[in-house]
């Protein structure tokens, strides 16, 4: 018998890969049709035949023409550590019908893994509709256990990272993107989920402390309006000392120097007459949290005024900290309109540079936040802003756009027969049998077609033209001669057979991986209004025989 491990799963540290990030994600965490098609197909003596199921989406999110594929790895931990405890055999049991036979309930006692196989395109990859983001072989009673949780880590996963990969195309590669949602997110899997995932899409820090515990993301943050207008004055702050970096000597009084630098800011000629009394309080609140953190002194400075309050409060402070060799971060801008006060503030910095010949305070960092999202950084965009960093939450984390990417899960070959799903709705025809996916690349070295090919046809070579077809348009036809080919699916998961596993790469490799891949994007697809369609299709072959079986299946109606 296994051992257990503190959750009360059984131990499967033979694989060498830690469960499933969230532990609620378990094998009953699925629909209960899965457990009632389980039984029929095991009461049919069924459930062992060999079947080949496709995970893929239907349309690409946000209106866009592009998706990145996420959530493999916790695909991944979760088949690796896929045992039924008793306490959720029991539930089970008393979850189906009485005339449910026992010897089911023996059969899922024994249930692993351990005869599928799984293939799947690299995760943090660009992907398109209808190829398969995973193809799911194993015997069909297991394979349809996993589809509700496949379906569950995919979705989101793959949602989120997208939406975080947009914001970073129309804020450009040279602004900080942090994402600021765990307190808007969906529960606390949806916060956790997406730290991970945003920072897979291009964000370069996060928040959220329990993401940067569990996978090494950067942490982020300031203080809120609440620690500003929780001082009164500065004669509430009793610990005026500070030590100046390089340790040789002591301000006794830096809540003086803070004064002082204020005075002389107010009568400067380049500054005079911004501001004239600034709230007080503030500068108590700005002084407290330097002391606190002279290295890393950064403030919100829209509690009260920005312009006449906060900017000259900060950067009194800013300058007391300098004379002590500290160099404060910058401040962050929460309400009101972004891009004038970001210009604003930057000129401000600028003057007291040039006014006190202080070289790179004039490049102080701007943070903005605000419910922002894509449009609004467009709109910032177009504007003109000196802003820097954008801390990003509400339309981030909750795909505020577009509530699910709409991924499906569907039977392709069952015992090497292949089988087709049909609808009225053409988007919602399967593409049968098993298949391998592969990327054709241009002169110029972008992405120019994605094709897939029945298992058995020979893999498309570089330097020979191929045809590419539409799955179901009849006069949709390209040839393509391509430079590079690339095959998309690969295998994460072996099983009991011999092939070789790919390993599961690391956080940070994942995020180069999405980075990279987008480069490899023409920016007419990339583009946020009209983009260009990216093309996928089918091998000739494989056209003809979509249309056969269609037909083979369709009933054939009888006018009367």
């Amino acid at each position: 018998m296994a051992d257990t491990i503190a959750n009360g799963r059984p131990d499967q540290s033979a694989n060498n890969i830690d469960g499933p990030t969230n532990p609620m994600v378990t094998p009953i965490l699925t629909d209960l049709y899965q457990f009632t098609m389980a039984y029929a197909y095991w009461k049919a003596g069924k459930h062992n035949e060999r079947a080949v199921f496709d995970l893929y989406f239907r349309r690409n999110p946000f209106g866009g023409e592009y998706t990145i594929f996420a959530g493999l790895e916790e695909c991944i931990k979760f088949i690796a550590n896929f045992k039924f405890t008793e306490d959720e055999i029991a539930f089970i049991r008393s979850s189906l019908p009485p005339s449910c036979e026992d010897g089911f309930f023996e059969y899922l006692r024994e249930l692993d893994c351990s005869d599928i196989e799984i293939y799947a395109v690299t995760e943090g990859s660009v992907v398109f509709p209808k190829v398969p983001l995973m193809r799911i072989e194993g015997p069909i009673a297991v394979v349809q256990l996993l589809e509700t949780p496949f379906v569950n880590l995919i979705n989101y996963a793959s949602l989120v990272t997208t939406n975080a990969a947009r914001h970073r195309f129309v804020a450009g590669r040279s602004k900080i993107l942090l994402e600021f949602g765990l307190r808007r997110a969906q529960g606390p899997d949806g916060g956790i989920s997406a730290s991970k995932y945003c920072y897979m899409g291009g964000f370069d820090a996060t928040s959220n402390v329990a993401a940067g515990k569990l996978f090494g993301i950067p942490l982020r943050g300031t203080h809120s309006h609440a620690f500003v207008s929780s001082f009164l004055s500065p004669d509430e702050i009793i610990e005026k000392s500070l030590q100046h970096r390089d340790g040789s000597s002591v301000c006794e009084d830096f809540v003086s120097l803070v004064q002082t630098w204020l005075n002389k800011l107010k009568w400067s000629h380049l500054l005079g007459g911004i501001f004239s009394e600034t709230n007080q309080s503030e500068l108590a609140a700005f002084t407290s949290y330097a002391l606190a953190f002279p290295g890393s002194f950064l403030a919100l400075v829209d509690t009260y005024d920005v312009m006449r309050s906060g900017i000259p409060n900060f950067c009194a402070v800013a300058l007391a900290l300098n004379d002590l060799g500290y160099k404060a971060v910058g401040i962050r801008l929460d309400s009101g309109d972004l891009a004038y006060q970001s210009c604003e503030a930057r000129k401000f910095f600028r003057a007291i540079e040039k006014e006190f010949g202080l070289p790179g305070f004039g490049k102080m960092n701007i943070t903005a936040s605000n419910d922002l999202n894509e449009e609004t950084l467009d709109a910032l965009n177009k504007q003109g802003h000196e802003v820097d960093a954008f801390g990003i939450g509400t339309h981030l984390v909750t795909c505020y756009a577009q509530a699910a990417l709409g991924v499906v899960f569907k039977l392709v070959e069952i015992n090497n027969q292949p089988r087709i799903k049909l609808s009225e709705d053409v988007s919602k025809v399967s593409i049968p049998c098993k298949k391998r996916c592969y990327r054709l690349y241009g002169k110029e070295g972008y992405a120019l077609v994605d094709i897939m090919t029945g298992e058995n046809e020979p893999q498309p070579k570089v330097g020979e033209r191929i045809l590419c077809r539409h799955p179901f348009s009849e006069s949709k036809r390209a040839y393509v001669v391509p430079q590079r080919v690339e095959e998309l699916l690969k295998c994460f998961w072996p099983g009991n057979s011999d092939k070789t596993r790919e390993d599961l790469p690391p956080l940070k490799e994942i995020r180069e991986r999405c980075i990279e891949q987008l480069d490899k994007m023409r920016s007419d697809h990339m583009r946020r209004l009209n983009p260009t369609p990216y093309k996928v299709s089918v091998s000739a072959k494989l056209y003809d025989f979509i249309h056969f079986l269609w037909l083979n299946e369709a009933p054939v109606g009888e006018l009367q």
